[in-house]
């Protein structure tokens, strides 16, 4: 069996905002053989995507291929015209995003958008593109495979908007498939799915697999071997098993060991008396279209939620997708307005639209969204969205005001020199720091966390939940965490709620999330999270080696 990707001697320039050239990938040989998954981890800024992207013949902005050789199908992409190229994209290799609102056009039907391929390299009768995108939703576990193609991409969630991102890359039947992180934004049940799907689709056509991630349960699933890097540069090669159970590169024993969340100790904050509530949501309903006769929405989204949040504390929200998480935070937000219900901050009720709500509820009340790829403006550097806040909220002007955008972009463990830089510029993990940097920026009482750590490698991820609890020791504050990953929700939050189908089922203390949960929802949702067999992370963890790895992220 051949290799269906090799890449030799790769490296990969990137242009500095004083003209001069960096080199980011430094040397780097990839085989990927014919029906093999290879996944590419490290922490964010190691090279991942940017290898992966040039297996499309694709460098970001102020980057270029300056030496090397990437062999896809046999044929070389760096010495490929760009007509050459158009013809290879879609085709030969096909690419699913990190963020799926980035792919899809928001004043088409998904549909259209799914079967476009198929379009422009006349591979089929658009009858039959149709057809074909249909099984994929069914194989993708999406919902109303036959109907979903009429929506809209703001008619369905963000996890649903990922999956049919990867139905958009399989109708083409490509030889090489490069996953960017495809399922951040998936609970976990639907992980597991959509996984499989991927697993299975590929092997019925023998395509090779590029997987791009920081999620070292999910590599562990779909990954035949693993490829480690750092500054560009390979660490570490071998399989799924030997890397996941007995990595031998320091680095990679660093990268393995900061994957459990439970290990920072950062659950279990209970102890002092409850204080005042921070926020109180009483018979929360809401949802999407027209208003019928009885004053609810077509769309009901969110049906009688109530829980209370108490200050310094925080509270997970887990549930699968379409199970109205995000669409509780928005209403809290004040971004979709109740159909029924009361928002109380700090004792006094809010108004349901932001519009109507005073500067100090909106300064007290942030929101850190999903995908930082929408949530920042792509025309402004990184200094000035951090600087309005502050100006907004603060008055601050001049000197203080570049203090404190220093100041912030310390706080969440990002150079100072980022400031300087456009959102298209830095990694997703960057732009989701920038991201919480703009919500701190408020000095908030209360941050709704949207899956803010699905975009983070397991070290940065590891690094922020520290740092969420040392600013939430230090500022008492209060988060509301939306999130499917179990671990991340358990090592952080003290209480946690489980929704499924726009209800809440149950609520409880998160130390007994896993052994105390009542309902049947709660149970199969939390017995569906990937495990890795981590028995051993602990003594990993004394090794002075990891030790002194940690310590320098």
């Amino acid at each position: 069996m051949g290799n269906a990707v090799e890449i030799r001697d790769l490296h990969v320039t990137a242009r500095t905002d004083s003209g001069r050239q960096v080199e980011i990938i430094r040397g780097v040989d990839l085989d990927v053989g014919e029906g093999e998954m290879v996944a590419l981890i490290g922490e964010s800024g190691s090279g991942k995507t940017t290898i992966a992207l040039t297996l499309l013949g694709h460098t970001r902005p102020g980057c270029s291929i300056r030496r090397g050789s990437v062999r896809v199908a046999g044929r070389d992409v760096v010495a490929m015209t760009t007509a050459e190229r158009r013809r290879l994209r879609g085709r030969q290799v096909a690419y699913v995003p990190q963020s799926a609102a980035a792919a899809f056009n928001p004043s088409q039907t998904i549909m259209e958008q799914v079967v476009e391929v198929a379009k422009i390299h006349d591979l089929m009768p658009m009858e039959a593109a149709r057809r074909k995108a249909v099984k994929l939703f069914r194989a993708l576990a999406l919902p109303e495979p036959e109907t979903i193609g009429k929506r809209f991409p703001h008619q369905v969630s963000g996890g649903q908007l990922q999956r049919l991102a990867a139905a958009m890359a399989l109708i083409g039947d490509p030889e090489v498939m490069v996953f960017d992180e495809p399922t951040t934004a998936l609970d976990v049940t639907t992980q597991i799915e959509v996984l499989r799907a991927f697993k299975s689709v590929m092997r019925q056509r023998g395509m090779a697999g590029v997987y791009v991630s920081h999620d070292l349960a999910v590599v562990a699933q779909i990954a035949d071997r693993i490829v480690v890097l750092k500054g560009g540069e390979v660490q570490e090669v071998g399989s799924t098993e030997q890397i996941v159970t007995a990595p031998t590169h320091g680095y990679t024993k660093a990268l393995i060991a900061a994957f459990h969340p439970t290990s920072h100790d950062l659950a279990g904050k209970g102890g002092a008396e409850p204080e005042t509530a921070v926020l109180e949501v009483s018979n929360l309903s809401a949802g999407y279209g027209e208003i019928d006769r009885n004053g609810y929405p077509k769309y009901l989204a969110l049906k009688d939620i109530g829980f209370r949040l108490e200050r310094g504390k925080s509270l997970g929200v887990i549930g699968e997708s379409g199970s109205g998480k995000s669409t509780l935070a928005r209403a809290i937000a004040g971004l979709l307005p109740p159909a029924f219900g009361e928002i109380r901050l700090d004792g006094v009720q809010l108004a349901g639209r932001t519009k109507d709500r005073s500067k100090e509820d909106l300064r007290k009340l942030q929101i850190v969204f999903q995908l930082a790829d929408t949530a920042l403006n792509p025309n402004r550097p990184v200094g000035t969205i951090l600087a309005r806040p502050l100006a907004f909220y603060h008055g601050m002007k001049g000197g203080e005001r570049e203090a404190e955008v220093d100041r912030l972009l310390d706080m969440v463990r990002l150079p100072r020199a980022l400031k300087h830089r456009l959102p298209s510029e830095l990694s997703g993990g960057q732009k989701q720091r920038v991201n919480f940097a703009r919500a701190l920026a408020a000095k908030p009482d209360l941050i709704l966390c949207d899956e803010i750590t699905s975009a983070l490698d397991t070290v940065v991820a590891a690094a922020v939940l520290d740092l969420l609890d040392e600013l939430q020791r230090e500022l008492g504050l209060t988060y509301m965490f939306i999130s499917h990953d179990l671990s991340t929700v358990e090592a952080i939050c003290d209480r946690v709620l489980v929704m499924y189908q726009g209800e809440k089922v149950e609520e409880m203390p998160t130390s007994r999330m896993k052994s105390g949960a009542e309902h049947p929802y709660s149970k199969l949702l939390i017995a569906s999270v990937p495990q890795l067999d981590t028995g051993w992370l602990d003594g990993l963890r004394q090794d002075p080696v990891v030790t002194d790895a940690m310590s320098g992220r």
